[in-house]
């Protein structure tokens, strides 16, 4: 295995550097440490052929101007939370609003928009990546000091890994994810409306018009929300479903999982070959189909349009923070966030 940097920009004097992964397969994985941001994954088709399977830019100018989170590490909190604000032992805290009035992916600079420092870490059969970074008391709005470290891992088995630590000095909130955009058609040639993909989930959150939960768990069941089985994306997209069409008619959920670290989430392009296996600890799913994407932006010369990627952010739940039902994203003074996805390639 081999791993090679070279700048890839430069922001207010400070470096941003791109960082390659290349396994003895061949298979590659490009980071930069804004926002720990994949720019490119190279995985094969059923014939060998190497291709980009994610959404991404060749400038940093691109990233900062259009950007919708491709590829970033999101925090401190994934996923949208009512009204930029929430209550932690009786103290109200306000976030930054950069949605409508309310918080998203961490506000308006998250994670995704600061640079991490950066360590290698190579071994016989595996390189990675560590990234950690101090969000400060405030930050956004936050409280308490953060401590975070994020590691990428690339494995001679065609396996990318994702872990994330987190260490506070007083009572915060962490839920943390990684906001790629994928295609396994290679190359963005088709969109991803055929892509098949398998969910093992019973429930998924019924969202309002604003795109945050209403506290309503759903069952899957009848609906085109189950894909238990298996289903294409395009069957979200035709359907008369209230919840496919308030979303852009597509998907922007989350989804329960039932079991965790057991092939729970599985994606595959017929036509290229191409699969794609997630498993992860995490409660949850959000399964985003790029129903937002517009043309203003181009992607490596391909106009960008709805349906151009897909997302699978493996998270706790958006504005848990507001259901006290929802799995807990509240982090203990001095406890340890941790958070582990992995993702196997298949052809």
């Amino acid at each position: 295995m081999k791993v090679f940097q070279e700048k890839f920009a430069e922001q207010n004097g400070q470096a941003v550097t791109a960082f390659t992964i290349v396994n003895d397969h061949g298979m590659e994985v490009t980071a930069i440490d804004y926002g720990c941001t994949i720019t490119k994954i190279l995985a094969p088709d059923r014939n060998g052929k190497l291709e980009n399977v994610v959404l991404g830019f060749d400038t940093l100018e691109e990233y900062q101007q259009y950007s919708p989170y491709f590829g970033a590490v999101v925090g401190r909190h994934a996923g949208r939370i009512a009204n930029a604000e929430f209550t932690l032992d009786g103290t109200k805290y306000q976030l930054a609003k950069n949605d409508s009035g309310n918080h998203l992916h961490g506000g308006i600079k998250g994670f995704d928009k600061v640079i991490w420092e950066t360590e290698i870490i190579e071994e016989k059969d595996s390189i990675t990546l560590v990234f950690t970074y101090l969000s400060k008391d405030g930050e956004e709005g936050y409280p308490g000091n953060l401590k975070m470290k994020i590691h990428y891992t690339l494995t001679n088995h065609n396996e990318l890994q994702f872990s994330y630590e987190g260490v506070s000095d007083q009572k915060t909130v962490v839920n943390v994810t990684n906001h790629s955009y994928f295609n396994l058609s290679g190359n963005l040639k088709n969109d991803i409306l055929n892509h098949q993909l398998v969910l093992n989930s019973n429930r998924f959150l019924e969202l309002n018009e604003e795109l945050i939960p209403t506290g309503v768990y759903l069952a899957v069941e009848n609906s085109s929300f189950d894909f238990r089985l298996g289903r294409k994306i395009i069957e979200g997209t035709a359907t008369n479903d209230p919840q496919n069409k308030l979303a852009g008619n597509g998907y922007d959920h989350p989804f329960l999982l039932a079991e965790n670290q057991n092939k729970e989430i599985q994606l595959y392009d017929e036509e290229s070959g191409r699969g794609l296996i997630i498993e992860t600890n995490q409660p949850s799913v959000v399964l985003y189909t790029g129903n937002q994407l517009t043309d203003d932006f181009s992607i490596q010369g391909i106009p960008a349009r709805k349906y151009l990627g897909l997302c699978l952010e493996t998270q706790g739940l958006p504005d848990s923070l507001n259901h006290p039902h929802f799995p807990s994203a509240i982090l203990e003074k001095d406890e340890v966030y941790y958070s582990v996805t992995k993702y196997t390639f298949t052809n």
